[in-house]
């Protein structure tokens, strides 16, 4: 039985070397070749996914910065993968750490916040201040808002962290429950353990869709 239930998050392993993420970077070696020669229904669904996030992301970010919509696919797709690996036996969830996921969004919050004060000054300097606000409350508002924004990427890599966090406890919980369990109970228990992994599997791709749509809206800020 497990002392920690957040041993399952460990990245260590036995020669002292970090080797479970590996695991982020293990799809580009084992997608098969057949991948990118013939169809398959999983091509397909994941070409209409793509298409389907393109034309939002496109509608989102407006003409100025439409062009942009293939890096956050290529964001959603990437926290998708590692989200899906997670669900692995004996496989490192990288997207339940918060090293991974702040380093996806603050260099991505970085790269938006130099582009739109370098390019548009004024507008990034009128977006601390809401339209409507009263004169005497506007210097408050200016650091409310300069707060709110400075706090996004923490946002965003929290959010992530903390909901694959919480269904992996779950299921480790579950898993753990399963052994000492009376034969009787064995079946309702599989049942349950199966209904969780398709909540958890829906959670891998809500999560990736969210973080990817709100740095797409992050973006449509300055552009």
């Amino acid at each position: 039985m497990m002392t920690d239930l957040f041993s399952t998050f460990d990245p260590a392993t036995s020669m002292n070397l970090s080797l479970n993420w590996l695991s982020t970077f293990l799809g580009f070696l084992i997608i098969p070749s057949t991948y990118w020669l013939l169809p398959s229904r999983y091509d397909s669904l994941f070409k209409t996914i793509n298409f389907k996030l393109n034309s939002e992301f496109k509608t989102l970010l407006g003409p100025g910065g439409s062009k942009a919509s293939i890096l956050f696919i290529a964001l959603f797709s990437f926290i998708l993968y590692n989200n899906f690996m997670g669900l692995m036996p004996y496989v490192l969830t990288s997207s339940s750490h918060l090293i991974y996921t702040i380093t996806l969004a603050l260099p991505l919050w970085l790269s938006i916040m130099i582009f739109g004060w370098i390019n548009h000054t004024q507008h990034m300097l009128a977006h601390l201040v809401p339209e409507g606000s009263p004169s005497v409350l506007m210097p408050f508002m200016v650091c409310i808002e300069t707060i709110s924004n400075m706090i996004r990427p923490t946002s965003l890599a929290v959010r992530l962290t903390a909901n694959m966090i919480a269904g992996h406890m779950l299921m480790s919980l579950l898993g753990e429950n399963i052994v000492s369990t009376t034969s009787q109970m064995i079946p309702m228990m599989l049942i349950f353990h199966i209904i969780l992994f398709l909540f958890e599997t829906a959670v891998a791709f809500i999560q990736a869709y969210v973080f990817s749509t709100l740095s797409v809206l992050y973006t449509s800020e300055v552009v």
